[in-house]
């Protein structure tokens, strides 16, 4: 090696190999002065096949070097890049960044590309450019009781080998929960008696299929309780006076009498209505549960503290989509779907007119993604981040508020006069949560732990 320190050369060996046929192992050799980004984007310095290895982020992971040790010899860290699936250090997660190890096993997911870090001395002819991959002629070696192109057990039985990653990576929860309601469904059909039930058991179901699809993208953990319990009190807050008092103040007191023919009035005036009426009562409304987990969080010892409160964007988003999710159920399944039905079974019968129902059930939750999840989640993007600024922090509850609330009243108002209007709020809408989203994931405290899956 030239005179130098053996140790001073360090190399990942990629182990990992999805083919058939054996091939030569491939060795790239680590920069003593530069980073060396792992990942799928062609100009990280080591490039991975997007076709074989789809798990691994565009820029997944970066092997750092440290400063000379004492002794003159080099050493590496490894950090992730935020990425989607994660890094794993010899089977662990990877937090923030770790000091390389001779013989440490790193894989990118669960199970993507799998390297072993080795000194160069381990080996020899030992790799000479960075960048360029050595292939070493290697022998395959069957697994013991196997021929070389037999099968294994874990490989005709799939279910016995795949461990904890059926719960963690399989969607298994989802999966139960989808045919525990189709069996439901299954066991009422040609009763009509089970009508309001089925009516409830699909409006769940899609309502917590548009929240886990948000809970994916916001990637940060959150209790599932503190999230029950945040749409259950806004449930509860519809049914108690706080609604009557907030009715009072925004439809009595304040411009917000919403007409009973919406086109009788101009769209200025409609929008000026809606804006108080609808968008800042029911905002305000669904924000309370927030306030409430905000003060909790403030009383309780860490690390409670940060797993309950509020302290960053993701927290407000997450909570408040949970609240939204509430709210909409209610709204849904017990005024706008039995209004229809009963102005329709005057007309068509009973029969026709719970079909019609599930019709409109069906969108008006589906749509929550785009309204109500979206507002309340903007909104509760701001109020993270008024908690994680909290000099600025009136300020950006000010924005928040108003944004968040005319959005709301401008879905309302357009839906009056344009379905093409409506479609495009929509649009902008869901692009507003999603962009918070992706903001609130940049700021956060936790980045380096969170889990998310990436907006392509």
């Amino acid at each position: 090696m030239t005179g130098k320190n053996a140790r001073q050369e360090a190399f990942l060996r990629l182990v990992s190999d999805t083919s058939a046929v054996p091939k030569p192992e491939i060795r790239y050799l680590l920069s003593s002065n530069q980073d060396v980004v792992i990942g799928r984007d062609p100009t990280c310095q080591i490039l991975l096949d997007s076709q074989v290895y789809g798990v691994v982020s565009r820029r997944h992971a970066v092997v750092r070097p440290l400063p000379p040790l004492a002794d003159g010899e080099s050493a590496w860290v490894i950090c992730d890049l935020n990425s989607a699936n994660g890094t794993y250090l010899n089977d662990e997660p990877l937090q923030g960044c770790q000091q390389l190890q001779a013989g440490d096993r790193i894989i990118l997911g669960s199970d993507g590309a799998e390297f072993v870090f080795e000194y160069a001395d381990n080996h020899k002819p030992a790799p000479v450019q960075l960048g360029i991959p050595v292939a070493i002629p290697t022998t395959a070696h069957a697994a013991p009781g196997t021929k070389p192109d037999g099968v294994s057990m874990s490989q005709l039985f799939p279910l016995l080998s795949t461990g904890k990653d059926l719960t963690r990576k399989a969607y298994l929860l989802p999966g139960i929960i989808t045919v525990v309601c189709v069996v439901l469904m299954f066991a009422t059909v040609g009763k009509p008696e089970a009508v309001g039930f089925n009516q409830k058991l699909v409006a769940i179901y899609l309502a917590g299929a548009a929240y886990y699809f948000v809970y994916q993208l916001c990637g940060k953990h959150k209790p599932w309780w503190e999230l029950l319990a945040c749409g259950a009190a806004t449930i509860m807050l519809l049914r108690s006076p706080i609604l009557d008092g907030f009715l009072l103040i925004f439809r009595t007191w304040l411009p917000g009498a919403v007409p009973l023919q919406a086109d009788s009035v101009s769209f200025p005036e409609l929008l000026l209505r809606m804006f108080f009426g609808a968008g800042l009562m029911e905002e305000l409304l669904k924000a309370v549960p927030l306030a409430v987990a905000f003060l909790i969080g403030r009383l309780l010892p860490s690390p409670w503290r940060e797993r309950i409160g509020i302290w960053e964007p993701l927290d407000g988003i997450l909570l408040g989509t949970a609240a939204a999710v509430g709210f909409t159920l209610v709204e849904t399944l017990s005024q706008y779907v039995p209004d229809f039905v009963r102005t329709i079974s005057n007309e068509t019968g009973a029969g026709a007119s719970q079909f019609v129902g599930l019709q409109l059930l069906i969108p008006r939750i589906l749509g929550s993604v785009s309204g109500h999840m979206a507002y309340s989640g903007y909104l509760g993007y701001f109020i993270g981040l008024s908690v994680l600024k909290p000099r600025e922090g009136w300020q950006i509850l000010t924005v928040g508020i108003l944004t968040a609330s005319g959005l709301h009243a401008l879905w309302n108002a357009t839906g009056v006069y344009s379905a093409l209007w409506l479609a495009l709020v929509g649009v902008l809408s869901y692009a507003c949560l999603t962009a918070a989203i992706l903001k609130a994931r940049a700021l956060s405290p936790t980045r380096a732990h969170n889990f998310a899956t990436r907006l392509k």
